[in-house]
């Protein structure tokens, strides 16, 4: 979730900081007959070149229609169970590690079989160049003075080498499941549309949707519970896109107001926050919601030195949990249980859950 943050925090960022630049772009645009993609070298640099997006309303009838059919074949694919089809019509670099899309096969098969899938309008991507693109920004669809509108999105992707690429989206309903999305990120190929991605996802969180969320985080920060409804709000921005490199007005606007409500005294991307219990200091390094099953539990990684002592570390955790709940009380409202994960610097962790009731 940090990474999404990061990149919801500085797209969101971008649109409030250049809204004038934008209305400018666009103005200039229509008076040369001028796509926004080749204006945004004026605003970004000259690396803003090399990259470009087309909606499904702008590309060609025979490009929409290959990409909606093959993103129909690979969910068929999915539903079957058949990773082996998946790999044989995957990139070189995806097929060469393949481990992890193959157990999100196994893993969904269930929720797909017998389901109903819709193709949303895909989004054509095209990186030029001869270099991969350490971060690829794409820009898609009408935006405002103010940044993004209902029908624009924003994708940001590492490492993206030349090429054209889709995200294709599609909406899975009636299976065994609450309702998902899945989405293929498609590399040309010739004239075929290979797999380079595989991005399934519930849409809901311990049985609710992001409108849910979005209206506890409101109900919980106005009764000043602003830790609670921080997170809530985090919770509503992960459900409200379908991949978490994908942006909209949605998720930027439930940005803009979890960073209103985001209290002083949480562990953040730039700080972690200390907190005292049992004669010792613990270095709080990273805070979030959980759902687990029904369950919405909060989650919180502190820095240990060693955790190979796991029933020493167990009782750290335990302690961490207590004091945890000490110091923001109004989990007790929001929450099943608390989890504590001591991080060592290796990075290994150990983690441990009380359950809320018996959090004494």
């Amino acid at each position: 979730m940090g990474i999404a943050s990061v990149i919801r925090s500085e797209i969101a960022l971008r649109n409030r900081r250049h809204g004038r630049q934008w209305l400018w772009l666009l103005l200039l645009g229509a008076l040369l007959g001028t796509p926004l993609g080749s204006l945004l070298g004026t605003l970004f640099g000259a690396t803003a070149h090399a990259q470009t997006c087309e909606t499904s309303a702008d590309m060609d009838a025979s490009v929409r229609t290959a990409l909606e059919t093959a993103a129909k074949r690979y969910f068929e694919m999915s539903a079957r169970g058949d990773a082996a089809a998946l790999k044989q019509s995957s990139i070189a670099a995806v097929a060469s590690s393949f481990a992890g899309i193959e157990a999100a096969v196994k893993e969904n098969q269930a929720a797909f079989t017998g389901a109903k899938a819709a193709v949303r309008p895909p989004f054509l991507l095209t990186v030029e160049g001869q270099e991969p693109l350490a971060r690829a920004e794409f820009l898609c669809g009408v935006f405002g003075k103010s940044g993004q509108t209902k029908d624009s999105s924003v994708f940001v992707l590492p490492n993206l080498p030349p090429g054209k690429y889709s995200v294709s989206i599609l909406d899975v309903n009636g299976g065994q499941d609450a309702a998902k999305t899945l989405t293929f990120v498609l590399q040309q190929a010739g004239t075929d549309w290979k797999l380079a991605g595989f991005f399934p996802k519930s849409s809901q969180a311990a049985g609710h949707d992001a409108s849910w969320f979005t209206q506890r985080a409101r109900d919980f920060k106005a009764k000043a519970q602003n830790h609670n409804a921080w997170l809530y709000y985090r919770e509503a921005i992960a459900l409200s896109a379908p991949v978490d490199f994908m942006s909209t007005l949605a998720t930027d606007q439930l940005y803009d107001e979890a960073q209103a409500a985001q209290p002083a005294d949480v562990p953040t991307n730039a700080s972690a926050v200390d907190i005292s219990a049992g004669g010792k200091i613990y270095h709080l390094t990273e805070i979030f919601p959980l759902a687990v099953g029904d369950d919405l539990d909060v989650v919180v990684k502190y820095q240990a030195a060693d955790i190979s002592n796991t029933a020493l570390t167990f009782q750290e955790n335990k302690v961490v949990i207590k004091a945890l709940v000490v110091k923001y009380p109004e989990f007790r409202e929001a929450f099943a249980g608390v989890v504590a994960r001591a991080v060592e610097p290796s990075g290994r962790d150990y983690g441990s859950l009380l359950a809320m009731k018996d959090i004494k």
